[in-house]
């Protein structure tokens, strides 16, 4: 049987949506998950976790605390550098909070009284 010009055009297709599926793939098999404040979880001194490790957009933080004492707050970078909750920011309060990292700078803190101002916060730059 003779192939003509749409036969070789239907495999180009099929080899490009295959290349496509395989990058989008390959993009989340390496995005990381990292436990804030490693074993000690989320906690009091904690700003400095984040030096020497390297973050990408799509990366996973757990944030593992007793929900009873402490929270997440995803917050920008004035309400980091004040320890103060703007309104409408997301609090998180499940103990075990797992937040994807955009692109860019991404800040987290606990709003709870003195919490913040003593470490429980983190700035996070994600490439």
């Amino acid at each position: 049987m003779v192939q003509g010009r749409g036969s070789a055009d239907l495999v180009v297709v099929n080899m490009a949506a295959v290349l496509l599926c395989l990058m989008v793939l390959n993009g989340h098999v390496h995005a990381a998950t990292y436990t804030v404040g490693g074993s000690g979880g989320w906690t009091l001194d904690v700003d400095r976790w984040p030096k020497g490790k390297r973050f990408k957009a799509g990366d996973t933080l757990v944030f593992t605390y007793d929900p009873t004492i402490h929270n997440v707050v995803a917050v920008s970078r004035g309400g980091y550098s004040s320890c103060i909750t703007p309104a409408g920011a997301r609090v998180y309060k499940s103990g075990n909070d797992q937040i994807k990292l955009s692109k860019g700078q991404n800040f987290f803190i606990c709003n709870v009284a003195e919490h913040c101002e003593s470490g429980m916060k983190i700035a996070i730059n994600a490439a």
